[in-house]
């Protein structure tokens, strides 16, 4: 934290659809605190980028980021802000149509806002190079209306709307704050008031600079406001300085146009939680008040933690003021009380006995149906044609890493495969890892292959291949010799980083045999690596590989 805020910390300044994806066919993990233990940060280890959280009856809702995968902005829900679970996302598919050629890596949905009004649901949903979408529900679980594209334009993000009743006159009106991407707007470290219909549908007014990071010392990257109203006050909940480096801001006003006050309240200090970034305000089930946010964590993605909060004189205060400057830092063990009935943990692993994919799955791009098939609990993966490398695949399949240590097995059956085709189990980033199968002149070859550096287009490179281990079609005697095992295990090496290795398990074997070479994890555009499947063609095939299971097992 620069300087000059740790300085002024304490100080106030003032400033001028398709179906949804079913969960039936997913089997239960749990990427967060074990029932066995104290709660503790972070409630969530796997890469639910910029959180919000919204609370109806009893039940959080949690929406996150999605950028190029689809479908989009996902959905948790929980119990006790512990234990969440997957009920879904709020996109089928992106409603543009460019989103079903190629990856359109780091662009996409946003951070997102949940809020719950006048008996539904609204997400409102930034694309940095569209504008602001809006769509409604009644359940979280869906149905979602189809996005509207509430307001038009090149790097509007970060939206999060208010709605205010006069209390003289009883009318209800609206309004939509929201930060800018200096990639797209050229400006940044602003942020944007403007009103709308009550109803969502229309952007009433050109804006007005309510906050003006530029003026506030060594304020930079002013993003992610979420708009709240408590007493006589407005506030505004935003973080500066960066996703890596920065801190949390609190502003206050009696006018929802400002003047504004400003306080850091959140902010690294000793800790090892870099940031801290983004999130939410949310009341707990006993009334205890707490600040969702995210960590980012490199190859992990950007991790959800959770902070107590309190109020002293209108202000929130946020985790433990360690070093007794004002600026409370994150802490580690949290203490909330259990929930009735808390909710299972994260879908993980799944054994494809369901109807449709479930909600730990999203493709690599806008997806279409053709490219899977659910039958007899496996999985088809069709073979899509090949590109320069993976990171232009749409047709991978994937879901996030889970941390800290994690392992996947998976089982793949080549007997429909196609002359040209390849498929295998992904480790997936800006450089990624494959062990899996290439069939070429009727013979399947065992192979691993990594691509360093795709944003440079880079080539796949062979570092294991083997055409005699895997049984020849003709000499099988039954199905089991026409499928190999994989595996792949990812272990933290480092506060933010990991390491990957894959095994194979030949037909009727009991034995895995490792990939002498470790993988290094890297994060791929503002996301975590991911680890997934991926069939396609070099040639003009039409084969396909059966998916047996993907078992996940956190360690």
């Amino acid at each position: 934290m620069p300087s000059a805020l740790k300085a002024s910390a304490s100080l106030a300044l003032l400033v001028t659809a398709l179906a949804l994806p079913s969960l039936a066919s997913s089997n239960s993990e749990k990427a967060q605190p074990s029932d066995e233990t104290a709660p503790s940060n972070p409630i969530i280890f796997a890469d639910f980028s910029d959180p919000d959280v919204v609370e109806h009856n009893g039940y959080y809702t949690l929406v996150a980021s999605s950028f190029n995968h689809q479908p989009g902005v996902p959905v948790l829900q929980s119990t006790d802000l512990i234990h969440w679970q997957r009920i879904g996302f709020v996109m089928t598919n992106h409603p543009q149509t460019e989103y079903f050629a190629i990856p359109r890596h780091g662009q996409g949905m946003w951070a997102p806002c949940i809020r719950y009004h006048n008996g539904k649901f609204w997400v409102f949903m930034p694309d940095p190079d569209y504008g602001i979408y809006v769509s409604t529900a009644t359940q979280p679980t869906g149905p979602w209306s189809e996005p509207h594209l509430l307001l038009p334009g090149k790097g509007i993000i970060d939206p999060t709307p208010m709605w205010v009743t006069d209390a003289d006159t009883g009318e209800e009106k609206a309004y939509l704050l929201h930060a800018w991407a200096k990639s797209r707007a050229g400006f940044n470290n602003v942020l944007t008031l403007r009103s709308m219909t009550p109803d969502a549908k229309t952007i009433l007014d050109e804006g007005k600079v309510v906050i003006d990071g530029n003026q506030l010392p060594g304020f930079r990257t002013l993003e992610g406001p979420k708009f709240y109203q408590r007493g006589e006050y407005f506030y505004i909940f935003a973080p500066a300085g960066g996703v890596e480096e920065g801190w949390q801001t609190v502003f206050r006003a009696k006018d929802i146009e400002g003047p504004y006050e400003t306080r850091v309240t959140l902010e690294q200090g000793t800790t090892d939680v870099n940031g801290p970034h983004q999130g939410a305000w949310v009341t707990g089930p006993e009334g205890q008040d707490w600040f969702i946010h995210f960590q980012d964590r490199n190859a992990y993605g950007r991790i959800v933690h959770m902070q107590p909060m309190a109020w002293e004189n209108d202000w929130p205060v946020m985790g433990k003021d360690i070093d007794g400057n004002g600026v409370g830092e994150p802490v580690n063990t949290l203490t909330i009380g259990a929930a009735q009935q808390p909710l299972a943990g994260l879908t993980t692993s799944d054994t494809f006995d369901g109807e449709t994919l479930g909600a730990q799955w999203q493709w690599n791009a806008n997806w279409q149906p053709g490219w899977y098939r659910l039958n007899e609990g496996k999985l088809s993966l069709y073979a899509q044609p090949a590109h320069s490398n993976l990171w232009q695949q749409p047709a991978l399949i994937s879901q996030m890493v889970y941390g800290p240590s994690m392992s996947v097995e998976t089982q793949l059956n080549w007997q429909n495969m196609a002359q040209g085709d390849e498929a295998g189990l992904v480790v997936y980033g800006y450089d990624y890892a494959w062990l899996g199968i290439e069939k070429l002149n009727d013979t399947q070859r065992l192979i691993y292959r990594t691509c360093v550096d795709t944003l440079n287009q880079c080539q796949e490179q062979t570092l294991f291949e083997d055409n005699k281990l895997l049984t020849n079609k003709d000499n099988a005697s039954s199905a089991v010799d026409l499928a190999v095992d994989l595996k792949v295990t990812i272990q933290e090496t480092g506060p933010r980083q990991a390491t990957a290795q894959f095994s194979y398990k030949l037909p009727q074997s009991q034995y895995w045999s490792a990939i002498e070479q470790q993988f290094t994890l890297r994060p791929g555009r503002w996301v975590g690596a991911r680890v997934g499947l991926f069939s396609q063609n070099k040639t003009n095939g039409n084969g396909h590989i059966k998916v047996e299971h993907f078992a996940v097992k956190l360690n």
